[in-house]
């Protein structure tokens, strides 16, 4: 791989769990549960997206 393809992928893999993070925090200040769960699911994604992309590796 060359250092451009790395870089690429080290960005995508950091923004994977920036917005991991950003759903886990909004989670714990939301008060309806609906949204709440709606929230989690979406971290669950992100979390899957970044698992499979880094086992990719």
């Amino acid at each position: 791989m060359t250092e451009k393809e790395l870089l690429y992928i080290e960005d995508a893999l950091g923004h994977e769990q920036y917005f991991q993070t950003q759903c886990c925090e909004a989670v714990q200040r939301i008060q309806d549960s609906e949204l709440k769960s709606f929230a989690r699911q979406i971290e669950q994604q992100h979390q899957t997206i970044f698992r499979n992309f880094y086992n990719l590796l």
